[in-house]
């Protein structure tokens, strides 16, 4: 029997409940057959993998993605150098990274790809993201309709790119925040693909509509979405939930490729090493 791989996920989210890891956990868990899973919390028991992992998913979490207790976020960190180099030097044992929201933000931050900043109201809902001319040929994002639907929550993003940094990273950005003619800000960033074996986004790529559902219909949020952008929104967004081509598309396509994608290039380099 061939020996399965291995699948790490890191749990981001301070100890806080939230529906995005019951997401990852669906996700990954459709592909026990292939993985050994194992979860790590990483900011409340300074829990992280080592480099024995194949593919690493790192979650979306609370708080100022630049700052962290000098413990966690320096480990953490650590670790996702760690891996880089191991590609570099690498040619055929590659490790897969996936960066979810605040992970996302974090690693551009440490990659120096641009500027992470308070927004100046919270992103909160169901956002339309347009893919970028990369996206539109990505493996994983080249197969999403233009605009894609994501579930958006956060207080920071990344504007500003460093197009010489993304230069020499061989990075490319896929897909940039909603078109608002209305105002003036900078569109943030939704998506990277860091290398052939890391990428991100700056929205929920896991969010499933019936986890959306069922945190939506709380009662203190849904209070929440009135009072900050009116009772059409609400149902705007409680409309996209219920429609397969929106939310339940982008949660079946984004992380699913990426594991499908790392998983058919460790089989196929693990036939060339044999």
């Amino acid at each position: 029997m061939e020996q399965k791989l291995r699948l790490a996920i890191l749990d981001m989210n301070d100890g806080r409940p939230n529906q995005g890891m019951r997401c990852i956990r669906d996700i990954t868990t459709m592909y026990s057959s292939a993985f050994d899973i194992d979860e790590f919390d990483v900011r409340t028991k300074h829990e992280l993998p080592g480099l024995d992992y194949d593919v690493y998913i790192s979650s979306g979490g609370p708080g100022n993605p630049m700052e962290g207790d000098g413990v966690w976020d320096k480990a953490w960190y650590k670790l996702v150098g760690d891996l880089w180099a191991h590609n570099q030097k690498n040619k055929f044992e590659k490790k897969y990274m996936f960066f979810i929201c605040h992970s996302f933000q974090m690693a551009c931050f440490y990659f120096e790809l641009g500027t992470i900043t308070p927004r100046k109201s919270t992103s909160f809902g169901v956002m339309p993201v347009h893919l970028t001319k990369f996206g539109d040929n990505d493996p994983i994002f080249g197969s999403l309709p233009d605009p894609l639907y994501a579930v958006d929550s956060r207080d920071y993003q990344l504007i500003q790119p460093d197009l010489d940094v993304f230069r020499l990273h061989g990075a490319k950005i896929l897909a940039l925040e909603k078109i608002r003619t209305h105002v003036e800000y900078e569109r943030a960033i939704m998506a990277i693909r860091f290398s052939d074996e890391f990428v991100g986004t700056q929205f929920h790529a896991e969010a499933d509509p019936i986890g959306m559902k069922i945190h939506f219909e709380k009662h203190e949020v849904r209070q929440k979405v009135i009072d900050n952008f009116g009772i059409e929104k609400y149902k705007s967004m409680m409309d996209h939930l219920d429609d397969p081509d929106k939310i339940e598309l982008t949660h079946n396509t984004i992380l699913p490729y990426f594991i499908e994608n790392a998983l058919d290039t460790i089989y196929s380099n693990n036939s060339v090493l044999v």
